[in-house]
């Protein structure tokens, strides 16, 4: 018993570890799918809990089913051997494009935060992705097992030290603007399908090799509430201190800074393993798909994805998450709703 608890623990907090990467963590994403649209955005949040709940659960079990080795062969049951090709070949572009966010999202962190060169914490992501890809899957958990009771620490900090109570229900002027657009509708959608589109690069061949249904229920039940709840405490202590928050690449670090500069430099520290866990379930996605495709040396490949990230990266932290997010969302629709109504395959 006490081992299969471990186990549902281990995949919570993976699930958690890869949507937790740099536009979750760094407080951005939350920014720009839920903030922006005031007390509204708190029942998108609750809508988009309810869709990792159930459909990333959905997810692994249906992987666990077919014993998908990677997305492709997910893909191709979903969508059929013809439109899978489609879905292949887009999932690899957004892994590719939020890949390239997370080095930015690392660079970002040195430049704005800590004041040293952009280019070096890129470089040193790099460097320590390729050290832990090496490992394969058990690198990633083991990664994931101890970042994410980090954050889900600070978390718990943040809701005590750093929330105001108009943050809930608080909404000004220039939210209400955002409303006009009737984006809001969509956006927790949205933010739910740019998930599971790059997620999947991890939660497929996590589902393939647990051995028991019931174990991945429960670890997908569970981090879809850890993702539920940290998704709503961001979003109360940004929403106290809008529109401010939008002139910052990492609002969640301008927060965490007013509880003292200790805790500050150590949310940091924090935040760049949350960037790295998202980071290194990616390249693992990638490299699995395109060793299925092709015979390729493992080593190589991720260097060469690393590498073709880099360039991207280039763009900026910002500019890339502000728009290639929303793009990707969309896209990822498809999936969202296919696997939303399609039945999940006999046992």
């Amino acid at each position: 018993m006490n081992d299969r608890w471990v186990k549902i623990f281990q995949i919570a907090v993976t699930y958690i570890g890869t949507v937790v990467g740099a536009g979750f963590a760094s407080g951005q994403s939350i920014m720009q799918f839920f903030t922006l649209y005031g007390s509204v955005g708190a029942a998108g949040i609750i809508i988009s809990t309810l869709l990792f709940m159930w459909l990333g659960t959905k997810m692994m079990i249906y992987a666990h089913r077919i014993q998908a080795f990677s997305y492709q062969e997910f893909n191709d049951h979903l969508f059929g051997r013809l439109f899978g090709k489609v879905a292949n070949f887009l999932t690899l572009l957004i892994l590719l494009g939020v890949t390239a966010v997370m080095l930015s999202g690392t660079g970002s962190i040195f430049a704005e935060q800590l004041q040293l060169p952009y280019q070096l914490g890129i470089i040193v992501s790099i460097v320590l992705s390729y050290l832990v890809m090496i490992k394969g899957m058990n690198g990633i958990v083991v990664v994931n097992v101890l970042v994410v009771p980090m954050i889900l620490l600070f978390t718990s900090l943040i809701a005590f030290r750093a929330i105001e109570p108009e943050g809930l229900f608080g909404i000004n002027g220039f939210q209400l603007q955002q409303l006009e657009s009737y984006k809001w509708v969509l956006s927790p959608f949205v933010y739910a399908a740019l998930n599971f589109a790059f997620i999947q690069a991890v939660l497929i061949p996590l589902g393939s090799e647990v051995q028991e249904e019931s174990t991945l229920k429960w670890g997908g039940f569970w981090g879809g509430i850890g993702l539920g709840s940290m998704l709503l405490i961001y979003h109360i202590a940004l929403n106290s201190r809008m529109p401010e928050m939008l002139s910052y690449e990492i609002p969640m670090a301008v927060i965490v800074r007013d509880l003292g500069p200790f805790l500050h430099v150590l949310f940091l520290l924090v935040l760049y393993g949350e960037i790295f866990t998202t980071l290194i379930g990616n390249v693992f996605g990638v490299t699995r798909q395109l060793q299925s495709l092709y015979q390729v040396p493992k080593n190589m490949t991720m260097l060469i994805i690393l590498v073709a990230c880099f360039v991207i990266s280039q763009a900026g932290f910002a500019s890339l998450l502000t728009y290639l997010y929303p793009m990707f969302g969309y896209i990822g629709m498809l999936l969202l709703i296919l696997l939303a109504f399609r039945r999940l395959p006999l046992r």
